[in-house]
């Protein structure tokens, strides 16, 4: 995950919206960008990031901070489709501008990772958090508040103010991808709602992607809404109940009828297809993920089976397959003599696979750094140095075959990790159709 954003800005750099322009304006047409390659990156340094080549970043935006609950001098006011002022903070905004328009000037496509983190302040998270998540959660991502009018008000009006500031002029830099929280078939630990039923989970979530949708086309015709899912596919995640998590297979079809009902839209799916074990980068050797629609997990050894069942008719939109983004993944560094060269064979037998998936449209590294609050994971480009919680050290041979990723060097630089995974060839690896 991204830091916290800067509380340091220059007032007098940030354009204040007139409000009456945005409800009048004709939302962008520009069509959604082909980027050269899947390249991307939870970017943490970004002359680091564009230095490797990325064509696609993911960040996460926390969508509290972001409003001015009272009008102050300094704030953005923005009335919002249904009439309602809102006041944004310029302090956050413009911090949020400094990590958009570095990486869209370099031609990045950024995709926007919404969430609800809790502020503390009881008058924001009385409508930007869901009611039923446990307050004593020990992770720190709850559900949206769709059940309340506040709630869902907030939710469109914060979506339409950003849709407006990331679309269009280059002004701020260009946000094309918005997804809304964070693996959401896990509603118990990564998408805190709570317990409850699959059908109340998705009658919740299909709410808020449809909020977030319509926002977006208020500013552009061709921005792209994704659902959230982890790695579990045919089974949710182990040792809870049915009303703390459910398949992400089950999740997706019950959605998928849910938004068809409602009046369908244009919903698209990010993935996280980590290993099995996410302390284990052979992601070759995943028993949980065979080539079947049954499997237990969707990791890299399978990836083909997500694009595959997106061109199931129930899943089409205007009879194309909806789109596939892999927003956060990675390969743990073990802490052994060849646990380097595991996380790197662990890219390059990814990238090989994403490019025999076409439906995927970008591969987002996770992390940039290693984290010191990840479990013991080590999934960086670059080491943490001691006693910090993320700031960059060793840089790890990955680095150097990311960056070779998408160029005339990939071959031989991926060569070189090749025996790791028992492959003679990357040709034998499947991809849509066994192909």
């Amino acid at each position: 995950m991204l830091s916290s954003f800067s509380k340091s800005v220059l007032f007098a750099l940030l354009v204040v919206f007139v409000p009456s322009q945005q409800c009048e304006a004709v939302p962008d047409s520009t069509p959604f960008p082909q980027a050269p390659n899947l390249k991307g990156l939870q970017a943490q340094m970004v002359d680091d990031a564009i230095a490797l080549g990325i064509h696609h970043a993911g960040m996460n935006v926390s969508m509290g901070p972001l409003f001015d609950l009272e009008a102050k001098p300094d704030s953005l006011p923005f009335k919002a489709s249904d009439g309602v002022e809102y006041h944004f903070s310029a302090v956050q905004i413009a911090a949020l501008d400094r990590q958009v328009k570095p990486l869209s000037d370099a031609g990045v496509v950024i995709y926007a990772i919404i969430l609800p983190y809790r502020t503390g302040n009881p008058a924001y998270d009385a409508w930007l958090v869901h009611p039923q998540a446990r307050p004593d959660h020990k992770y720190s991502i709850p559900a949206f508040n769709t059940v309340s009018e506040a709630g869902r008000s907030h939710l469109r009006g914060a979506m339409e103010f950003l849709a407006a500031r990331y679309s269009g002029s280059a002004e701020h830099g260009r946000v094309w991808g918005w997804i809304v929280g964070n693996e959401a078939n896990s509603h118990w630990l990564w998408y805190n709602r709570g317990l409850a039923s699959l059908a109340e989970v998705i009658s919740d979530y299909e709410a808020a992607v449809r909020i977030v949708r319509d926002a977006v086309r208020t500013a552009s015709q061709h921005g792209r809404v994704y659902l959230s899912l982890d790695h579990h596919w045919q089974v949710s995640m182990p040792g809870i109940s049915g009303q703390e998590a459910t398949s992400g297979r089950a999740f997706l079809d019950l959605f998928a009828k849910v938004a068809s009902e409602r009046g369908d839209f244009d919903w698209h799916v990010a993935t996280h297809p980590y290993p099995d074990d996410l302390g284990n980068p052979r992601t070759w050797l995943d028993k949980d993920a065979p080539a079947r629609e049954d499997a237990r997990h969707i990791t890299f050894k399978n990836l083909e089976i997500m694009t595959q069942y997106m061109k199931r008719p129930e899943m089409l939109w205007q009879g194309k397959p909806r789109r596939v983004i892999l927003s956060e993944q990675g390969f743990h560094a073990l802490d052994s003599p060849e646990g380097d060269a595991l996380q790197a064979a662990g890219f390059a037998y990814a990238w090989e696979k994403c490019l025999r998936c076409p439906g995927i449209d970008a591969f987002i590294w996770h992390r940039h750094v290693d984290h010191r609050d990840e479990g013991g994971l080590r999934l960086g480009l670059y080491e943490r140095k001691p006693e910090s919680v993320s700031e960059p050290g060793r840089k790890r041979p990955l680095w150097d075959l990311m960056k070779a990723a998408g160029t005339n060097d990939w071959p031989a630089a991926a060569a070189a990790y090749l025996p790791l995974t028992g492959l003679k060839s990357w040709d034998e690896l499947p991809g849509e159709n066994g192909k």
